[in-house]
């Protein structure tokens, strides 16, 4: 009987990794060598205690590598421009909502492994942190010139409007600071509360105008949790994008 269990876990693990190849193959477009890698690159640490390794340490290198192809891409595309301007684009490029966006879109959300009872994880960008574990996993296991081939190819080419990017404000905070300084508001950031989760700490962030609370943003760090107050606040205040006043 034990060795029944023993096969049947075995072909199970290989059918597994045949069907993670296969998809991994639509995203990538190449069919990964090193499978660990980026079964790595899809699991957060809320799933970690389950005999995994986290994606945290991939995420680190994958956003160092992001970010030297991106600033690659825009030296090039751009060799006019001043190193300001450079510098916001990329910021623009890597953002965390951007490229959460974007992991949505290629289908990612379907292979990540997370804690889906976590219902902050679901707002969160996990997505967007697995996308760049992804790259991360790509320069281990194909090196460089394969990890640019697939940020040009399938991350810029078909989701980023170069042109929509240079007119897309992506900092809530700045929006937000720039309607009260224009029209004499006080604004302030407060942290109204920190909880544990777990082994991790929750901030909540509350966004105050003239002495009253117009929103809360919850997340595990300040300045996600001051982002997502923000953002709420501008859709309360109706400063969205298209406001004529902003």
């Amino acid at each position: 009987m034990a060795s029944i269990r023993r096969i049947w876990s075995r072909w199970l693990g290989v059918n597994q990794n045949r069907q993670l190849k296969k998809a991994l193959k639509q995203i990538l477009g190449f069919t990964p060598h090193h499978l660990k890698l980026y079964e790595t690159a899809l699991s957060h640490r809320s799933i970690t205690e389950h005999n995994r390794e986290s994606n945290e340490r991939l995420e680190y290198l994958g956003d160092a590598v992001l970010g030297a192809i991106v600033g690659d891409y825009l030296y090039h595309k751009y060799p006019g421009r001043s190193e300001g301007y450079l510098t916001e684009m990329r910021s623009k490029m890597v953002n965390r909502q951007q490229l959460n966006d974007i992991a949505i879109k290629m289908g990612l959300r379907k292979l990540v492994h997370y804690d889906k009872y976590n219902s902050l994880l679901k707002i969160s960008h996990i997505f967007g942190n697995a996308l760049e574990a992804l790259v991360g996993a790509i320069y281990l296991d194909k090196g460089y010139e394969k990890a640019r081939q697939f940020v040009y190819q399938s991350i810029i080419a078909p989701y980023m409007d170069m042109e929509a990017l240079e007119h897309t404000e992506i900092n809530h905070k700045n929006k937000l600071y720039g309607w009260a300084n224009k029209y004499g508001h006080q604004l302030e950031f407060e942290l109204i509360e920190e909880e544990m989760k777990g082994a991790r700490k929750i901030f909540t962030v509350a966004v105050v105008v003239d002495g009253k609370i117009i929103s809360t943003g919850k997340a595990y760090n300040k300045k996600d949790a001051g982002q997502m107050a923000a953002k709420l606040a501008l859709e309360k205040l109706g400063l969205n994008e298209h406001h004529p006043s902003v």
